[in-house]
């Protein structure tokens, strides 16, 4: 355990704590030899203005103030929680469009005055971290409005161009989550027109302006059953389940993959492997079907079966003189 991290654990083996705890305690709690604890208390109370006091009736140390806690101030974290900062700050960059950057300027300036402390190896940062954002659609510019009235729970104005139908429409909801999606970033809302809740792309968005409304409050239960029941991001509550074959080959990636919180599957006797996902749209899930070409066979319902042959009959069409 290096300094930072034993300055991280002494205060949080002070803060709240009524009672005082002797420098033998300590020493266990953190790790260190008398000496180091010493020197880590000194640091404690005169680089970082911590109010702590030896109690000599009770031969220990607590914070002096009534409450008995104490924060640390500015960024001070422990180790771990450095190198997990260094991580999301390497993944911001890398993720496209430089969205995340702009909004965490600040912490990253502290975060590169951090990274000097070679002990934490935060300078390999830059160079052993890479996170690239293969065909990734940028937040675009409505990507701050989108966050500022989801966090303040406030309604949201954007006119709104739809890719499926290439329709353009005006929309007021509520905002209730923004989420990562497959290198996109999308945004849960209850539309405040269609009375429905939907699923927005933030890069189709235009003119988004936070409006003085409140949003209106849909309970978690409810958006995890809408959004996170069906397969894919369109959700929605589920009607159909697939039942798709993989190849033994195919079979080994698969059975790791997470296709759906409530998926079932089983291996059969041959090697092959089955698994079934509930869905009601099937857009994304037939092209999560076609991407395993050869090596998987819809078995379950009939419409899918049908849509998936549909389309690579026309694929193949296009190979054909």
């Amino acid at each position: 355990m290096d300094k930072f991290e034993r300055i991280f654990r002494l205060h949080a083996v002070l803060n709240g704590r009524k009672s005082a705890i002797s420098a033998r305690d300590l020493q266990e709690k953190l790790g260190c030899s008398r000496a180091t604890l010493n020197r880590d208390i000194a640091l404690f109370k005169d680089y970082l203005h911590a109010p702590l006091e030896f109690d000599r009736d009770a031969s220990g140390y607590r914070f002096s103030t009534a409450s008995g806690t104490f924060e640390l101030p500015g960024l001070w974290f422990s180790a771990a929680e450095l190198q997990a900062l260094v991580f999301l700050q390497r993944l911001a960059e890398d993720s496209g469009g430089g969205i995340l950057q702009e909004e965490i300027k600040a912490l990253a300036r502290h975060l590169n005055e951090l990274t000097k402390h070679k002990r934490l190896h935060l300078e390999e940062a830059s160079t052993r971290l890479r996170f690239p954002a293969l065909v990734a659609r940028p937040a675009g510019a409505a990507f701050a409005a989108v966050l500022s009235s989801t966090l303040r729970r406030q309604q949201l104005r954007f006119g709104y161009h739809a890719r499926g139908s290439d329709k353009h429409t005006d929309r007021v909801v509520s905002p209730q989550r923004v989420v990562h999606y497959r290198e996109a970033w999308y945004m849960d809302a209850w539309d405040e027109v269609k009375q429905e809740l939907r699923s927005f792309s933030v890069d189709r968005m235009s003119n988004a302006q936070v409006q003085d409304a409140a949003a209106r409050a849909v309970a978690e239960s409810e958006l995890d059953e809408h959004f996170g029941g069906a397969f894919g991001i369109f959700g929605g509550r589920p009607d159909k389940t697939a039942v798709l074959l993989f190849t033994v080959e195919r079979a080994r990636w698969v059975a790791d993959e997470a296709w759906h919180p409530k998926k079932t599957a089983r291996h059969l006797e041959d090697g092959s492997y089955e698994l079934s996902v509930p869905y009601r749209d099937s857009r994304e899930l037939v092209m999560e079907i076609l991407r395993h070409g050869p090596h998987v066979k819809v078995i379950a319902p009939e419409s899918l079966r049908l849509e998936v042959a549909k389309q690579l009959s026309a694929a193949l069409g296009q190979y054909t003189p």
